[in-house]
């Protein structure tokens, strides 16, 4: 079942002459980890700012979890986990206190005045964030106090206190250091698994889009590529042995005879899709001087889309 569906999503922007979005088409699965890449300006931001509620289309259909964003933007906004590209906390209210007003407005405690006089359940849950993103003992400082990579920390904190159905990520890592990079996207893998969240990512950590389920591409406001980014990967971009011989004419001779296509450069490249690396390796007879295997990554295959000029794929 879709929990997000987009269907001829336009945005036009007063006074702009083409629209920012072109009505784009797409849907998110139940629990899906769904990744949305573009370059800047391309449409990503104002399509997940639509998602989101904080603005409004100009045409098409947005679902979430089955409710329009138009006619129910309240109750999507109790479905949804957010954290922004920007920041926005209270600088005048402590980090824990920042969680405490997102958790009551969101209806899942009485608000109480102090976090001593709140439930054990939302204390024990605000500690356990607290631990797997390393802001223990900032929790009770006020954030105007706090670095931006702190802030950072208690984004997050606040945007998975109420469990949220679907979570959008929007560079969720940025300022974050290698440490609770990783604490964070293990706690989201494990959220996922435990409570079937749909996670909707945006990132320039390419690499951290590796592992999702779908890549979607947006570029001059349209869909131009979506796949896993497996698929991706393979449609644009090739694997790749690199390799060398003392003997180079008789490496030479022996690809040719095995009927592979190769390139003479530095080294040899040798492209293969249909037979494996092994396979190729275990039927040369030629020493080897050299022998690297290249897989190309995500961010190999959107940065070669980006310089094909985001043809669709």
């Amino acid at each position: 079942m879709s929990v997000i569906e987009v269907k001829e999503l336009v945005k036009q922007y007063d006074k702009a002459k083409a629209p920012a979005v072109k009505g784009i088409d797409f849907s998110v699965e139940e629990g899906e980890f769904f990744a949305f890449l573009g370059p800047n300006g391309a449409g990503k931001t104002t399509t997940i700012s639509i998602l989101t509620t904080t603005l409004s289309k100009t045409a098409g259909q947005v679902h979430i979890a089955g409710l329009d964003v138009g006619r129910d933007a309240k109750r999507v906004r109790e479905k949804v986990g957010i954290i922004f590209q920007q920041p926005s906390l209270d600088l005048n209210l402590t980090a824990e206190q920042n969680i405490r007003f997102h958790a009551c407005l969101y209806g899942m405690y009485t608000y109480r005045p102090t976090f001593s006089l709140m439930p054990a359940e939302y204390k024990k849950r605000v500690l356990e964030l607290a631990e797997i993103v390393d802001i223990g003992n900032a929790l009770f400082r006020p954030i105007k106090k706090l670095s931006g990579g702190m802030q950072r920390k208690l984004e997050i904190i606040r945007s998975l206190i109420h469990t949220p159905r679907v979570l959008f990520l929007d560079e969720p890592t940025q300022g974050l250091d290698a440490m609770s990079r990783r604490g964070l996207w293990e706690y989201i893998n494990n959220m996922r698994k435990q409570n079937g969240t749909t996670v909707f990512l945006t990132t320039h950590y390419i690499d951290e889009a590796e592992s999702v389920d779908t890549v979607c591409i947006i570029n001059h406001g349209e869909i131009a590529a979506c796949s896993s980014p497996e698929e991706m990967k393979q449609s644009l971009l090739r694997q790749e042995l690199i390799v060398d011989a003392t003997d180079r004419a008789a490496l030479v001779r022996e690809l040719a005879s095995m009927g592979l296509p190769y390139q003479t450069e530095a080294h040899i490249r040798v492209p293969y899709q249909s037979r494996t690396a092994q396979d190729i390796i275990g039927r040369l007879q030629t020493p080897l001087s050299m022998l690297k295997i290249h897989e190309p990554s995500l961010e190999d295959a959107y940065i070669d889309f980006l310089n094909r000029g985001g043809a669709t794929a």
